[in-house]
C-alpha cells in the first residue's frame, strides 16, 4: 500500500504526454478498478510501463495527492477485490461510490492470462489464488472531479530510450516468471 504522510501520497503515471490535469473519463471503463485516472505510488513500477514512442520519449508524470476529505476505498487481494475487478471487466456498472480507490493490480491483466482466470473452469477461489501469484503492485485510481482537484501535478520527466528498453526487459522477465508460476499452479490443481 502507498506510504502516506499527513494524508498525502506521491504518485506516478507513465504515458506519452505530460498530463497536468487528468481526464477521469478517458480510457477503458472495464479496467481493474473501473473508470478513472490510474496512478501508482511505486516509481519503479511506473517506469516498467514506459513504452518506446515513435514520435518521442515516454513521459513519467509525478503528482502529490491530498486524501483529506475524500472517500477512499482500499482493497487487498481477497474475494471482494476479485469480485469487483471481475464485475468491472465484465462491463457491469461500478457499484462503489468513492473519490479514490487504492488496491492491487491484477497480475493477469499485466500478463495476459485473463482467459484462464475468467474461463468459468475455475472457481472464484481458484481464480483468486492465481491472481495472488507474483509480486503485488498497487494502483491508485482517481474516480471523481473532487479527487482531481486534490491531485497536484509536480513534474514530468522524459525517459530516455535506453531506460525504457531496460524496464521493458525487466517487465518481460517478470511476465515470463509469472506465466511459469501460473503454469505450475495449474498443474497442481
Amino acid at each position: 500500500m502507498p506510504t502516506e504522510k499527513n494524508n498525502r501520497i506521491l504518485l506516478y503515471h507513465t504515458g506519452r504526454l505530460e498530463i497536468r490535469k487528468p481526464d477521469i473519463h478517458f480510457g477503458r471503463k472495464n479496467a481493474d478498478l473501473g473508470q478513472g485516472f490510474y496512478l501508482t505510488p511505486d516509481e519503479a513500477f511506473a517506469r516498467r510501463w514506459a513504452k518506446e514512442q515513435k514520435d518521442g520519449q515516454a513521459v513519467m508524470n509525478t503528482y502529490e495527492m491530498d486524501l483529506s476529505g475524500l472517500k477512499v476505498f482500499r482493497f487487498t487481494r481477497d474475494l471482494a477485490w476479485y469480485d469487483y475487478l471481475f464485475a468491472n471487466r465484465s462491463g457491469r456498472p461500478d457499484n462503489l461510490e468513492n473519490d479514490v480507490i487504492i488496491g492491487p493490480i491484477a497480475n493477469d491483466t499485466l500478463y495476459d492470462t485473463l482467459g484462464i482466470i475468467t474461463s468459468g473452469f475455475l472457481s472464484r477461489e481458484e481464480a483468486l489464488k492465481l491472481l495472488q501469484i507474483g509480486p503485488e503492485y498497487t494502483q491508485v485510481v482517481v474516480k471523481t472531479e473532487k479527487a482531481v482537484q486534490q491531485l497536484t501535478w509536480l513534474s514530468a520527466q522524459k525517459l530516455e530510450k535506453e531506460e525504457t528498453l531496460h524496464f521493458q526487459e525487466v517487465l518481460k522477465r517478470e511476465q515470463e516468471a509469472y506465466q511459469e508460476a501460473v503454469g505450475r499452479a495449474l498443474e497442481t490443481e
